[in-house]
């Protein structure tokens, strides 16, 4: 069980077996090829847990990784974003895996970009994480990392600067790989009243702290951030979605509770709490009705 998040220190001390000079810094940027580090092949996956900074990572080869409470196979060549807000590991299917990655704190961007970086499709906790990559887009990112750690090694006054427009461009070849209306553009009423119904329920994770409750349960809740009746928000997110206000919630809480119980040491009354139940035997019972299963069984499975 981890109830805690890894530390830039913890990941340098497993990964590499050393600290780098200014590793500390609030804006540490770092860069790595795959093979270079110690654990690649090995049989101990990488401990399974939230991170206290982003990663990017391109990988050639055969490999499983685990997000939240998802497992995504991947081959060939994939361009890949983790977020400190999902647990989550990688593991390489064959001693074979290359390719690339970095790691940087949020600070790193904060005065750079435009929007949030927690605000970007691949950084949020239900995004798209994932990219397949042909042939030339490899090529393409394999030239944007080279970059990165031919200016990280040099002694450019303003090499940093340099670097995160570099990492920049790796965000922009994610983006233009989705098309671009579902990402800014919404075609009517419906799809606009549901972004920002998605964009409601995910701020409110992912839970952090026993301390730290849901407390937007209902679809009347929303309805009432969004100055639209109740009936009209359930009509649009069923038209625009197949599905009910009340499932998305529920849902999304599911996969809440799955990563708390896996994830955490609290016992079943903290995260009954944090998940904003009254009595633990409402979540027992919820969290049955959507999996089949009790909390207790799943965590121990």
């Amino acid at each position: 069980m981890i109830n805690r998040t890894e530390s830039l220190a913890e990941f340098y001390q497993h990964k590499l077996n050393w600290l780098p000079e200014g590793w500390s810094d609030g804006s540490h940027f770092n860069v790595f090829k795959l093979e270079d580090c110690a654990d690649i092949g090995g049989n101990v996956p990488v401990k399974y847990s939230r991170r206290d900074f982003y990663k990017i990572s391109m990988i050639r080869g055969k490999s499983i990784y685990h997000y939240a409470d998802k497992s995504i196979e991947t081959s060939g060549t994939a361009l890949m974003f983790f977020n400190p807000q999902v647990p989550y590991t990688w593991q390489p299917a064959s001693a074979e895996a290359t390719g690339y990655f970095c790691i940087f704190k949020e600070a790193f961007f904060t005065e750079n970009l435009r929007s949030n970086i927690k605000d970007l499709p691949m950084f949020m906790p239900s995004g798209k994480p994932s990219y397949s990559l042909d042939t030339e887009q490899e090529g393409l990112i394999v030239q944007i990392f080279e970059k990165v750690i031919t200016e990280i090694n040099s002694d450019y006054r303003f090499k940093f600067d340099l670097i995160r427009n570099h990492v920049t461009e790796l965000i922009h070849v994610a983006l233009k790989m989705q098309p671009t209306e579902r990402i800014y553009q919404h075609t009517d009423a419906n799809t606009r009243i549901t972004a920002v119904f998605n964009e409601l329920l995910e701020r409110q994770f992912p839970i952090e702290t026993p301390s730290q409750q849901f407390s937007m349960r209902s679809p009347k809740d929303y309805a009432e951030k969004l100055a639209v009746h109740v009936n009209h928000l359930n009509r649009a997110i069923k038209e625009t979605t197949g599905k009910t206000t009340s499932q998305h919630i529920s849902e999304r809480l599911t996969t809440e509770a799955k990563a708390l119980l896996k994830h955490t040491s609290w016992n079943i009354s903290e995260i009954s709490y944090c998940l904003g139940f009254e009595e633990p035997a409402h979540f027992n019972h919820f969290f049955k009705k959507h999996t089949a299963i009790t909390p207790t069984a799943f965590r121990e499975v």
